[in-house]
């Protein structure tokens, strides 16, 4: 008889998971076999996965990653390059603690985005707010941003994500005003957050990109010296794909 107000309360105080748990126990016939206590625990078992659900599509939201990736689904079976022990290791966010960064590098198509977004992915489930960037795009927007009055909101967005994942980086030709916001960007986050950042050019070509040689060493510094390195190579992933499965490996 009161299951109904008791079904009110917990949406009321929004537990929703406890009240999915609670009508499920009331539909088990082994539910009646559990102690007080027990029946307890899985009613606050189920809210904190609920809850922690809720959050983890927050997070992945505020992200907007590029794509739906995850670590599990890695294919470690190609030959680029991927050091396996490096990527388990950065999968438990000590990194991120650290403020330490990851620059992954390789030609097109050898899966460096879809590394990256694994990578946040992963940070996102360890509970750390990610936001993913492709760099080409980010630039312009900050121009617009000056230009609108948003310049001082977008920047503390970008220092505030514990992981800021740029993408594509080197795709674009860098100008000295582009290099300049870059070198903010970097100093806002610098010793406090981690960046990531994808790449069709070798690192060391990186100074050479970045144009005006004293900007250029001040965006090094702040970026390679605490960084770990992912060097892919091969040819195309979707170029493999292809070849294996000549249907789905257009999609």
């Amino acid at each position: 008889m009161l299951s109904h107000p008791t079904d009110d309360k917990l949406r009321t105080l929004k537990l929703t998971g406890m009240l999915k748990a609670l009508q499920e126990q009331r539909l088990s016939e082994t539910a009646e076999s559990l102690s007080f206590e027990e029946r307890l625990g899985l009613l606050i078992d189920r809210e904190q996965t609920e809850r922690d659900s809720r959050r983890l599509t927050t997070r992945l939201r505020f992200a907007r990653l590029r794509q739906s990736a995850c670590l599990e689904d890695l294919d470690w079976t190609a030959p680029r390059g991927l050091d396996r022990a490096l990527v388990l290791a950065l999968a438990d966010g000590r990194y991120l603690a650290h403020a330490h960064n990851v620059l992954v590098t390789g030609p097109t198509g050898v899966g460096k985005s879809y590394l990256a977004c694994a990578l946040a992915h992963a940070a996102c489930r360890l509970g750390q707010t990610v936001l993913y960037q492709r760099l080409p795009r980010l630039l312009e927007d900050i121009g617009l941003a000056r230009a609108d009055g948003r310049y001082p909101k977008l920047m503390t967005k970008l220092a505030k994500a514990q992981l800021l994942v740029l993408d594509d980086w080197g795709l674009t030709p860098m100008t000295a005003v582009g290099c300049r916001d870059l070198l903010e960007i970097l100093e806002d986050r610098h010793n406090l957050r981690s960046t990531l950042i994808t790449s069709q050019l070798p690192v060391d070509a990186w100074h050479d990109y970045l144009g005006d040689p004293t900007v250029a060493d001040a965006i090094l510094d702040r970026l390679i010296h605490n960084a770990y390195r992912l060097t892919l190579k091969g040819e195309s992933m979707r170029k493999r794909r292809s070849r294996l499965d000549p249907i789905n490996g257009l999609a």
